[in-house]
């Protein structure tokens, strides 16, 4: 699991995940990935005799405890310019399936 800033996963950005043999490897995280969205970096997970594994590497959009001044207010202008979004829409769908 690696954490990601709220505005890196929006617009995207690239970031560097360790390795278990203590190494790190680069990670493309994609503009509008959500939190608990997992990539696959294919080779580098476990070695073993045979092969290498896949690195499965699961988002997790970090949210900030304190948000003031300027911040604040450009979270709020966020808010009203996606005002039309619903991240809830088909929930009640969803569920009664």
């Amino acid at each position: 699991t690696v954490p990601v800033a709220f505005d890196e996963a929006v617009l995207g950005t690239t970031v560097s995940v360790p390795l278990l043999d203590g190494g790190t490897v680069s990670v493309k995280i994609p503009p509008g990935t959500p939190s608990g969205r997992t990539l696959r970096v294919r080779g580098k997970g476990l070695v073993t005799k045979k092969s290498t594994g896949d690195l499965h590497v699961t988002v997790q959009v970090a949210v900030p405890t304190h948000v003031e001044g300027a911040a604040r207010k450009a979270v709020e202008d966020l808010r009203t310019a996606l005002a039309e979004e619903d991240p809830r829409a088909g929930l009640a769908e969803a569920a009664a399936r």
